[in-house]
């Protein structure tokens, strides 16, 4: 047997699906879909009113009268709708010309097919309006009767009437506000004629009638008024429906915006119809039949209303066309130019804000009640009294939500009576757009402050009040409308008897049997008030049993009408029915009368919320199209309110609302729903789906850039030193904080309803920040490519600022990974180098290479004081904004500062960074590159220089005795050398190659360098992942083994390959091995690059000029210049002479790269210590460190050549130590074996001879 599941059983499991988590959690910050809403109807205008048999027969005749005109209401509601929506189709029609027009005829006809369907709707609509005066004019015929004025006319026959009167003023409004309308009937006119469609007199007749009443302007009006005027006393029924009205507008008894305007609107229409030239309205306030001073403070307080779609019309417009209002118009302040209170923003906003904060927080607290203490509890066990506070609960915030709705509308629609609404219709008619931007702006800024919040507030407060069941006020109002009449009547009946009053009597009995719902469907047979008895002491229980479903409008129309009648002040005779009633029965039936006016709002719950926080009109601007006289077919999207709304919270981002921005978007939504099922036009759903379509583009363009923004300004600032900023903040230069903003919420919606469609906006989102990060590297790498070698650091300082916005925007949203977005930005894909190492090259070969000289106390390369090379032009840097660098403009000056320190030399930090940048792949690339570079110096020029300089070298050049001493011996070197000396390209193009070589060779060496920093930190942070641990230290009687043992074993749970061998897939094995064996085998583990590198040069040097032929003695070239090192000394002894005042010394034009470029060619020829000991400047350095003279010699001051001399020996010892470290490091372990030979010493001369 399957379990019954009883209907609250039902409900509350579907209430548990509001509790059902969600795979992407997302937070709700729209309203809910209007698609996706359940609104039952319960109106079921009167047509169940015969079942209703036990009430009185009068108020069943009334209902009759009440389903006609509500009918005819619903037939001029469509009529209006047809004006409102009415577009010209005549100037979409081409026009006949001439009469000679060879096609006007099919012109014609074409003219008449498509206009007949339009003027026959014109046609019906002028038929409608005179039967719907007819009628309206016949019910205020019946009611004048003599004796019908003394008779009860119920509250909602007068605002059916109410109802009637503003039809009419809204009809005439709009015939009068459509050209259109007249201009089509004028063609079809003029077509007709032409191809005699009208050729019978009463057609004619017809045709000239709907003309006369679409050209006469306020016809409806006129009509109505003439056919008023000939009824005696019309003027006494019309006051008590404005009277009404009053009462109604000033006890607040309405809900939606559109009855508030309504009884507005019906005030100062009849107003107008009752001063005429029969009666006058002044006359009547003067015997107190109508209260003008009211009316006149409600129309001061709110001066415009809308009046249908955009339109809207000034209440007191009314008062000045009335008939007497020139003799009395000191009476009125409401038709001064004095400013509204309707217009006071700030005032209505904070009261908003109050009441919005009040109203969600008792709504919280009931909700987290019903979690708390109401879980798993039943409907049923639920009080009268919890049920009366979630109705009155309920009320209030339909109450409320109705007031925000309509002040926005009010403000929206009032700024139309300013002078700058009026000069932007002006701006509209003339066509010119960029006036229309700038007023319409201009107009909105003031009041989009107070819209966008007073939007916010119907929409959010409408999304919490939806989760309140409309089941529980149903099932208040179950409860409460039998049982107030009930015991109000039980009450009475025991009155009625001793008033002998037949007729309230039956009244009475037929208020019980119409609205009672007995338990068990029988009446109980012993209730004493039957009999005209008073309950027993004891008391007599009422039971009325809670049903689930709520009256019908029909039944609550006879209820209330009938408990109406038994306390109005007219009843048809003498003595009326509420003389017999004791007075706290009275209380209790005013006050039901009065709660009961809103059950029927209530029980179309979510119909009612809907049109109390219906802000469609908002888009609508069929009005100001009509101003246009067809010169726009729609207006700009920055002139539509939704998108106002929309941009102006982007544009401010402002933190308390962004979290809400989807629902101005959501006013579209309203537009949509309502040209779908209210006014029914497709064209006008087409034309909000298209502005949506580009609003919707934009706002998530808007939304995504400054998201990026957002986020690339909260990296900037994170990786920002803080000492910088406090610093900065001392010296007065504030560096400003990111202000917090709420865009997480919106980054994780997945599903908002737009028009029907479901949108991922994080998706897109998604999409437009790929993009942008995209874009801003590429930003990154173009700086660099636009720049020299020293600003890589600025390009890893973007780099690691993009790399950190990535990872902070990877919370909320799926992005490719930074390193495939770095590779595609940088053309790295499937290239073996990208555009970073490319211009590394190339900044190398163009510019570091021969423009950078290099020192070696600070370890770094500046550029040259006296360039030898041509500058070359580089690309112009690209523009960016601030948010694709560091974020803020403030934040690019932060970082300005702090690279500019880094702007005029390269060194450690900068190879630090090129190793980062380049990689093992782009180093490689690079170094292959110079190598090619050095290659062709090595045999190309400085070959060429070499060779020609060894030819002017002398012979034999022997080292002078001591004996001569430091000034003798400088003056021979000075002699032999003096080709050497005087040779001019020496110290310009053949040392600038030399330089460049040197270059190169540093930059190899401190790449490596850097690269084995890099590496050791690496392996020191995977050390514990790879079972790599520290020997320990041992104390005195401890073991070692003991120790080291302890410590594998607590880092064993660390060591990565054994887990996923154990654990872990055989794609995951894989990867930890191939991981493990590149973590080891790094190059700073025993290889080394520069030793490569060097022994690839070594491969360059293969001409035999650089060493000369075999020596005579077969040993070595003693006296001999016929080997580089020779060369060299005296290149040496060139650079070593002291430079005079104004001129520069070769550190400063070359640095200390052509020094390495000598040295390492002697160590690769393997003649550093034949360098070492016949070195001219070495031989003269010792002789002067002997004799210690100072001469000038050739004007060659010794002690200061001598300075110099000594300094370029520490140099190059230095140099020539350093490579040789790396020439052996690759020679076998341990120490290097000297190869040692041995030669027979040489005999002397004097031997020889013999």
């Amino acid at each position: 047997m399957t379990a019954q599941v009883t209907l609250e059983d039902a409900l509350s499991n579907v209430d548990l699906l509001e509790e059902l988590p969600l795979p992407d959690q997302q937070p709700c910050i729209e309203p809910p879909p209007s698609s996706l809403l359940y609104q039952p109807n319960f109106n079921t205008n009167f047509e169940d009113r015969n079942a209703f048999v036990t009430g009185i027969a009068r108020y069943i005749e009334q209902a009759t009268v009440h389903s006609n005109m509500n009918e005819m209401l619903e037939e001029g509601q469509e009529y209006a709708i047809m004006l409102y929506t009415w577009r010209s189709c005549s100037r979409a029609i081409p026009q006949v010309k001439c009469n000679e027009q060879p096609n006007r005829v099919e012109i014609y006809e074409k003219t008449v097919e498509v206009l007949e369907p339009e003027v026959t709707k014109l046609m019906n609509f002028m038929y409608f309006q005179r039967n719907a005066i007819e009628r309206f004019c016949g019910e205020v015929k019946r009611l004048c009767h003599a004796e019908r004025r003394k008779d009860f006319v119920s509250e909602a026959y007068l605002i059916t009437l109410g109802k009637f009167i503003n039809m009419f003023a809204v009809l005439d409004e709009l015939k009068n506000m459509k050209c259109s309308v007249k201009n089509d009937h004028s063609a079809y006119k003029r077509a007709a004629q032409f191809l005699r469609k009208m050729a019978d007199p009463q057609s004619i007749q017809e045709s000239q009638n709907l003309s006369m009443f679409l050209a006469n302007h306020n016809k409806i009006t006129q009509s109505l008024q003439q056919q008023l005027e000939v009824i005696p006393g019309y003027e006494e029924l019309l006051a008590d429906i404005v009277n009404l009205c009053i009462d109604y507008y000033e006890n607040k008894m309405y809900l939606t915006p559109s009855e508030k305007h309504m009884l507005l609107k019906v005030m100062g229409f009849g107003l107008y119809l009752m001063d005429g030239s029969v009666s006058n309205i002044y006359k009547l306030d003067a015997k107190k039949r109508i209260n003008l001073s009211k009316i006149d403070k409600f129309f001061k307080q709110l001066q415009v209303v809308p009046l249908f779609g955009d339109m809207q019309i000034e209440l007191a417009r009314y008062i000045k066309t009335s008939a007497h209002y020139e003799e009395n118009k000191s009476r009125w302040t409401c038709t001064s130019s004095s400013s509204s209170p309707q217009y006071n923003i700030c005032e209505q906003m904070i009261q908003i804000r109050d009441d919005h904060m009040r109203f969600i927080s008792e709504l919280a607290r009931y909700s987290n009640s019903e979690v708390v203490t109401g879980s798993g509890r039943q409907e049923a066990q639920k009080t009268d009294a919890e049920y009366r506070k979630l109705f009155d609960l309920s009320l209030q915030g339909l109450q409320l939500l109705s007031q925000w709705s309509a002040h926005v509308m009010e403000v929206h629609l009032g700024a139309g009576v300013c002078p700058m609404y009026q000069h932007l219709g002006a701006g509209v008619c003339n066509n010119n757009n960029n006036n229309i931007k700038e007023l319409h702006n201009n107009n909105n800024n003031n009041i989009t402050l107070f819209l966008y919040p007073a939007t916010i507030s119907p929409r959010d407060l409408e999304r919490l009040t939806r989760r309140t069941s409309p089941i529980n006020i149903i099932k208040h109002k179950t409860k409460k409308v039998p049982e107030i009449p009930t015991i109000s009547v039980a009450t009475v009946l025991v009155i009625a008897p001793r008033q002998k009053s037949n007729f309230l009597n039956c009244v009475l009995q037929a208020i019980r049997k119409t609205v009672c719902d007995w338990e068990g469907g029988r009446e109980p047979f012993n209730d004493p008030a039957l009999r005209g008895e008073k309950d027993p002491k004891s008391g007599f229980d009422v039971k009325v049993p809670r049903r689930a479903v709520g009256p019908s409008s029909t039944q609550l129309y006879m209820v209330r009408t009938m408990l109406e009648s038994l306390i109005a002040d007219k009843s048809g005779s003498k003595k009326t029915l509420r003389s017999s009633l004791e007075g706290p029965t009275i209380l209790d039936i005013e006050k039901f009368h009065r709660e009961s006016f809103f059950y029927t709002h209530l029980i179309n719950f979510s119909e009612t919320l809907q049109q109390c926080c219906d802000l469609s009109q908002l888009w609508f601007r069929e009005f100001f199209l009509e101003l246009t006289m067809g010169r726009r077919i729609q207006f700009p999207i920055e002139m539509s309110m939704p998108w106002i709304l929309t941009d102006h919270i982007l544009e401010t981002k402002e933190a308390s609302m962004m979290e809400y921005v989807l629902y101005s978007l959501d006013l579209y939504n309203d537009s949509a729903h309502y040209a779908l099922t209210k006014f029914k036009k497709q064209f006008l759903y087409d034309e909000i789906e298209a502005e949506v379509n580009l609003c919707f583009d934009q706002f998530v363009y808007k939304l995504a850039d400054q998201i990026f923004g957002y986020y690339k300004v909260m990296a900037g600032s994170l990786l920002l030193d803080k000492r910088l900023r406090s610093e900065c903040k001392n010296q007065g230069a504030t560096i400003p904080l990111l202000t917090s903003n709420r865009y997480e919420t919106l980054l994780k919606q997945r599903h908002v309803q737009l028009l029907g469609r479901s949108i991922d906006l994080n998706r897109l989102i998604t999409q437009r920040i790929s993009a942008a990060m995209y874009k801003s590297l590429e930003l990154s790498i173009g700086r660099f490519e636009s720049e020299d070698l020293t600003s890589i650091v600025e390009l890893d300082g973007l780099v690691e600022i993009n790399k950190m916005t990535h990872k902070l925007l990877s919370r909320y949203m799926t992005l490719d990974s930074f390193d495939a977005m770095f590779r595609e930005a940088n053309h790295n894909v499937s290239a073996p180098y990208g555009r970073i190492t490319l211009h590394v090259f190339w900044e190398l070969n163009y510019d570091f290479l021969p423009n950078y000289c290099y020192n070696g106390s600070t370890n770094r390369f500046v550029r040259t004081v006296l360039p030898f090379s041509q500058e070359f032009q580089r690309d112009k840097q690209p523009n960016a904004q601030p948010q694709y660098l560091h974020g803020s403009k403030a934040l690019n000056l932060a970082y300005s500062s702090i690279y500019s320190n880094y702007r005029n030399f390269v060194g450690p930090p900068h190879f630090k960074v090129i190793c980062r940048l380049l990689g093992y792949q782009g180093i490689a690339v690079v170094m292959e590159e110079l190598l090619k570079v050095v290659k062709s110096l090595l045999q190309g020029t400085i070959l060429q220089y070499v060779k020609t300089l060894m030819e002017v070298m002398p012979k034999i050049c022997r080292l002078p005795r001591h004996e001569y001493g430091s000034p003798g011996i400088l003056e021979f070197f000075h002699h032999q050398l003096k080709d050497i000396v005087e040779y001019a390209e020496l110290k310009t193009v053949c040392f600038q190659n030399l330089r460049e070589v040197g270059n190169a060779i540093l930059f190899c060496l401190l790449i490596e360098q850097s690269l084995s920093l890099e590496e050791v930190c690496d392996l020191l942070h995977a050390a514990p992942f790879q079972n790599i641990l520290p020997r320990v230290h041992v104390k005195e009687g401890e073991r070692l083994d003991a120790k080291m043992k302890r410590l594998e074993s607590k880092y064993a749970p660390l060591h990565l390959v054994p887990l996923i061998e154990r654990l872990g897939t055989p794609q995951q094995i894989a990867i930890a091995r191939e991981g493990d064996l590149l973590t080891k085998e790094r190059l700073c583990c025993g290889l080394s690059m520069f030793e490569v590198i060097l022994t690839r040069i070594r491969t360059f040097l293969d001409d035999p000029i650089w060493r000369g032929p075999l020596p005579s003695n077969g040993v070595m070239h003693v006296d001999e210049c016929v080997e580089f090192h020779r060369l060299w000394s005296a290149m040496q002894f060139v650079y070593c002479i002291p430079v005079g005042t104004h001129e520069f010394t070769v550190e400063q034009c070359f640095g200390d790269g052509l020094h390495w470029a000598g040295c390492m060619i002697i160590v690769l020829l393997g003649q550093q210590r034949r360098f070492d000991v016949l070195d001219f400047c070495y031989h003269l350095l010792k002789v002067q460190k002997h004799d210690g003279k100072d001469e000038v010699i050739k004007n060659v001051p010794l002690k200061k050549m001598v300075e110099r001399i000594r300094k370029f020996q520490i140099l190059n010892d230095e140099i020539i130590a350093t490579l040789d470290k790396y020439l052996k490091s690759g020679d076998g372990e341990g120490t290097p074996v000297e190869h040692v030979r041995c030669f027979q010493p040489p005999i002397h001369q004097s031997l020889a001879s013999n």
